[in-house]
């Protein structure tokens, strides 16, 4: 991988770091008390009263920020797995991936008891690992990975996980149930810096591993063979990117619930905006912030979880990338 950064993905991670800081104040200003672009930059730096600066500051910032991590995570958990499968429906929520961090998750909260963050996070991550490393073995075929059988048989299992869940629903009480039925439909009313920090932590990390690994994974996009000509630990690289890829959808499952279509859109905006091949991860993660930020803003005008808005959307996106997948294979 060259050090060269070509001009318009530049240009595009430019802009879109704009738009993402733009959306941000604006989401910073909207709520029951309505201020001003300006009102906002003052509070942000200390210049307003107390009461702005407590409303700004510490009430209205951790969401935006929350909403920024999540489709910072997001993205890039969808742009590592569509490079992996070489394939625009190869994102977490199509592999089943983000079914079992729900289902991991809902089993800690629901059976265990417990609604910390920490223990929600290692349940989501558990959960998805699991459900990676079964598609990955279901998968495999005469010691390789076919990326086409690995949505095959990603799509069965999180139709199972599916399953799974309502079933767990159904053997806790009714109260419990809503409890968890809410949460799964994935918001970030209620979330505040004691999550946020760590959550911020943790992305910090695995953005540091995905910008290690993702030269190897640019080359395993021409093919297992062609990439191991050019020295690459196909195997290792592969189960690394996956195991990142996950940790990154557990992260935001822990904290906010499933929110679902913005990592399978976000990597092929990101593709179709600089024009580029391979993975993407700046401009993957600045239209999944991107995304999400403008999502939520929309279901707090409506009332509605920012997973409701996200799913909306996102089929809509869906039914629009078979059309053109069908339209390709004719």
């Amino acid at each position: 991988m060259s050090g060269r950064i070509p001009v318009r993905y530049a240009a595009v991670s430019s802009v879109l770091v704009v738009l993402v800081v733009v959306v941000g104040l604006v989401a910073l200003g909207i709520g029951t008390y309505h201020l001003d672009a300006l009102t906002v930059l003052r509070a942000l730096v200390g210049l307003e009263d107390p009461q702005t600066q407590m409303l700004v500051v510490q009430w209205r910032l951790p969401r935006v920020l929350f909403a920024v991590a999540c489709g910072i995570a997001l993205g890039v958990s969808g742009a590592v797995f569509q490079s992996l499968t070489r394939n625009p429906l190869g994102s977490p929520d199509i592999l089943g991936f983000a079914s079992g961090s729900y289902t991991g998750a809902v089993i800690v909260m629901l059976w265990m008891g417990s609604t910390a963050y920490l223990d929600i996070g290692l349940g989501s991550l558990i959960g998805g690992l699991l459900t990676a490393a079964t598609v990955y073995v279901l998968a495999r075929r005469n010691g390789t990975v076919q990326p086409f059988r690995l949505i095959v048989m990603g799509i069965g299992i999180a139709a199972m996980l599916s399953s799974v869940n309502s079933a767990l629903m159904m053997f806790v009480d009714v109260d419990t149930a809503m409890l968890a039925a809410v949460w799964a439909s994935g918001s970030l009313n209620g979330l505040g810096n004691e999550q946020l920090w760590p959550m911020i932590a943790v992305l910090v990390v695995m953005m540091i591993v995905v910008a290690r690994i993702a030269s190897a994974v640019n080359q395993m996009e021409i093919g297992d063979d062609a990439a191991r000509a050019l020295g690459i630990r196909v195997e290792t690289a592969r189960g690394v990117a996956i195991v990142v890829g996950v940790g990154l959808t557990a992260l935001v499952t822990a904290a906010a619930g499933p929110i679902a279509f913005v990592a399978l859109a976000a990597p092929q905006i990101a593709k179709r905006l600089t024009r580029g091949s391979g993975l993407q991860v700046i401009p993957s993660a600045l239209v999944g912030a991107l995304v999400l930020l403008v999502s939520d803003i929309i279901a707090q005008r409506a009332g509605f979880p920012v997973g409701v808005v996200t799913v909306s959307l996102g089929g809509a996106y869906l039914t629009w990338l078979l059309a053109m997948q069908y339209r390709r294979t004719r």
